[in-house]
């Protein structure tokens, strides 16, 4: 077998990359962003580590890039040896917490390394964009959807009727034209999923809620008033679901601020929305079902809003039949 130092068309070996060898970056950075870009479009969790500064001899220098995902796959390196299984654990740290972290070691006191010099490493989670379903794709439907599209949902509207859920009225959202009902049997949904019941019948409302109050969503919200809401209540109740689950529907939907056209009333879902995901509290919630008695007629299911809070009584709604 040739020596490749001996016959140029042999391509020559790359460097071995550690404890000895420096490389700036550059050398595989097309390869982690488009890895980046793949590993978002696939909806994956990952860490994305930069090395921030650097001092004295190292084997990367700052803007070196690398990737790990939740499953241990990476790509790009750090220099390997010691300061790239450090890394690995404190990017496996920030994974678990969420967030971000900042780490410096110096390689020949704290890791053995005969480098000698110093390495700051930024660590980012980069989350999937939180997906979001829109039942309806009518006067709240389509501006819950541009704003929720510009706020970095990855939004999907459900309609049955071609004429309402046509691509065009939703650009950056995908559109499914099918019966709600089964749409929404179908979805494979995910603990981190948001999902807005807004349609233009109500008898269809509750048909959705009764399919999606067991499925494993971080928000559930419907469209209504109270009148609709303590209703909706008893139907849920004479149909076998208990207080606890209940307690998850999010109804009236938006929060308290005067809302009275239909893009107003987007804005104050959109809030809410981007409150749950963010981890903000701004509304008291449920009480649930039962746990204490009221002090008047009303059902003590009720949400403790404000009077107006959500959507004005009697809702906004589209024609019956549109």
């Amino acid at each position: 077998m040739s020596d490749p130092a001996e016959d140029p068309t042999q391509p020559l070996p790359a460097p071995p990359v550690g404890a000895d060898s420096e490389v700036g970056p550059g050398d595989d950075e097309e390869l982690v962003w488009a890895t980046l870009a793949r590993w978002r479009a696939e909806r994956r969790r990952f860490a994305l580590l930069t090395v921030v500064e650097t001092r004295g001899s190292t084997p990367r220098k700052s803007g070196a890039h690398l990737l790990l995902a939740e499953d241990g796959e990476s790509v790009g390196t750090l220099g390997g040896g010691a300061i790239e299984h450090e890394a690995f654990g404190q990017a496996r740290g920030v994974l678990a917490r969420g967030g971000t972290g900042l780490f410096r070691r110096h390689l020949a006191q704290d890791l053995g390394m005969c480098c000698g010099g110093e390495m700051s490493v930024f660590i980012e989670a980069v989350e999937p964009r939180p997906r979001l379903f829109v039942f309806g794709a009518g006067y709240i439907g389509k501006p819950l959807v541009a704003m929720a599209t510009a706020c970095g949902f990855d939004v999907t509207v459900v309609d049955g009727r071609p004429e309402w859920a046509e691509p065009g009225r939703f650009p950056g959202a995908a559109v499914r034209c099918q019966d709600p009902e089964d749409a929404a049997r179908a979805l494979d949904l995910a603990p981190g999923d948001y999902a807005c019941v807004v349609s233009h019948d109500h008898a269809l409302d509750q048909r959705l809620v009764q399919i999606l109050i067991r499925r494993p969503l971080r928000f559930l919200g419907m469209i209504g008033s109270r009148a609709k809401q303590r209703k909706f209540i008893q139907r849920l109740r004479g149909h076998g679901y208990g207080d606890v689950e209940i307690a998850r529907l999010h109804t009236p939907l938006g929060l308290a601020i005067g809302a009275t056209t239909p893009e107003e009333v987007a804005v104050s879902v959109l809030a809410q929305l981007i409150a749950v995901r963010r981890g903000v509290a701004i509304e008291p919630g449920w009480q649930t079902p039962g746990a204490g008695a009221a002090d008047d007629a009303v059902d003590p299911a009720v949400v403790r809003l404000a009077p107006g809070a959500g959507i004005p009584d009697p809702a906004p709604k589209e024609p019956e039949g549109t």
